[in-house]
Order: structure tokens, then sequence, then C-alpha cells
């Protein structure tokens, strides 16, 4: 039997950042609060009946070129340098790879996120993820201004990549996802979603439906979302936004490691004992 493969989804805004990645420079670059960004967004796509996804991408380009901000590619990635973690963020990942390899587990980590893409790729842990998915825009070869939106990934989209992730159909472009398989690369069992709140409930359902372990993440003062939640029964567990060494978060994804070595163990032993029994079925033949 192979190594085990552990696959961490993870939501981007308010579940590794402390709030909307386009709040940390882009609103302000505006000359906006965020208060007034999102309300001007709700207002456009109540008024056009345009989804909230796109139209956040929509005033984001339109008002950038009103205010002649550079909204290039590469621009955009520079914001990403302006994000704020919860405690413990950049040092997760190699500590959690670290566990796993000594339990035998390898662990993958994930994003998919309804943020921009472009922020994200500038952030000092972009480098963590095996795979990054998020709304992007499509630029101008010429100018490198953005010209539509490349990818639009809204709430119930999400879903879509537990299953890509899950078959190890990771390029968006490969319909093959639909494709009906036996054999998985990364099961469903060994799956964990981490989201903040009521827009990731469409991934934590599904991800706990199929056995994985859905998390919802959350700071102090939204700690009573949370508990609806969990009264729904919609995710395994809830932990305050820590991701340092020791933290409740920390404990319990390794417990969850644990659970996957275990298991990996336990069906590699019974496959050992069924080859000897029919070994032994031979011989008596």
């Amino acid at each position: 039997m192979k190594k085990p493969i552990m696959a961490i989804m993870y939501d981007f805004d308010k579940t590794l950042s402390t709030t909307d990645m386009q709040n940390y420079s882009f609103i302000p670059a505006l000359g906006m609060t965020p208060d007034e960004f999102w309300g001007a967004t709700g207002e456009f796509s109540k008024k056009t009946g345009t989804e909230r996804i796109l139209s956040y991408m929509w005033m984001m380009v339109k008002l950038g070129k009103e205010k002649g901000l550079p909204l290039t590619e590469k621009w955009f990635n520079s914001l990403g340098k302006e994000v704020v973690y919860y405690p413990g963020v950049e040092k997760w990942f190699k500590r959690i790879n670290k566990y796993g390899k000594e339990k035998g587990v390898q662990v993958e980590h994930y994003l998919v996120s309804s943020g921009t893409k472009e922020i994200v790729d500038g952030t000092s842990i972009a480098k963590e993820f095996t795979k990054i998915y998020g709304c992007e825009f499509y630029y101008d070869p010429e100018t490198k201004q953005p010209l539509w939106p490349k990818f639009a990934i809204n709430y119930t989209q999400k879903t879509q990549y537990f299953f890509r992730i899950s078959k190890g159909v990771t390029n968006v472009h490969d319909e093959s996802v639909n494709n009906k398989t036996t054999s998985r690369r990364v099961p469903y069992a060994n799956m964990v979603y981490l989201g903040d709140g009521m827009t990731d409930v469409p991934c934590m359902v599904l991800v706990k439906q199929n056995g994985g372990n859905a998390i919802a993440i959350y700071n102090k003062k939204d700690q009573a979302n949370v508990s609806s939640l969990i009264k729904a029964g919609r995710v395994n567990y809830a932990c305050l936004a820590n991701y340092e060494e020791g933290s409740d978060l920390d404990q319990t994804m390794k417990l969850i490691i644990d659970k996957i070595s275990l298991n990996y163990q336990m069906e590699k032993k019974e496959q050992q004992l069924l080859k000897k029994e029919m070994r032994g079925e031979k011989h008596v033949k």
C-alpha cells in the first residue's frame, strides 16, 4: 500500500487572514472603507442581478480605473504582502507537514477561496499550497489591464474542488473529474476543510457527510456564529483562530492525522492477513 495522502482545504478570508484580503490595501487605495466598498458591491448586485462574486470583481475594476490604480497582475500581487494572518499561520504548514511525515502521512494543502487569487499569489504563504483556487482576471496582453473574469468561485462552486482534489484532477480545464472511478488519490475520509462561517457551509457539509472532517475557525467576537454550525451538525469541530503549536486547532489536526495513520496501518494489516490466508489456501490445494 502507498503512503496515505491527506488533503487540507482552506478558505482564506477570516480563516487564515484576519479579514477580507481586499480590506488591507486595495480598498484603502480607493479612498474607501471596507463597509463602503462592500456596501456598494451589494447595491450593484441587487440593482443589476449580478452574482455577488462577479459584482465585487466588477467593482474592483470599475472603481480602480476611476481612481487611476495600476490594476496589473503584478500590482495585485504586491498587495499580498500587506495581508495579516491569525497567530501561527506562517509556521503552521511546515509543522503539520512534519508531523504527518512522522506518522507516515503525506499532507497536502489546498486553498479554495472566493477572494482574489492575484492577491493570494503575493502572500508569504502562497508557496505552501499544492494548488491555489481563487477568482482571477484575464489581462489584456498589451495594456496588462484586467478585461474579464477568468475564474469566479462562489460559495457553492467551491464544492467541485472537493471532488477534483480527491480524484487528483486538479486542472480546472480537465473534465475527466466527472468520470466514474473506483480509486481516489485522496480518500474522502482523508480530507479536511477549514472555513470561518456560513459561506463555507456547502463545503463543510459535503466533507463531513462523506466521512472527512470540517473545522469551523472562529475569532472570539464571532463565536456565536459558529455555535449555530455545531448545533446544526454541519461541522465536526470548532477551533479558535490560532494556528500556533499547542493550540486547540493544532491538537485537533494532529489527532486527525493520527486517525488517518492508524486507519492506514489497520488496512495494511488486514491486507497482510488476507494474503497469508490466500497463500495458505493455495498450499492446502
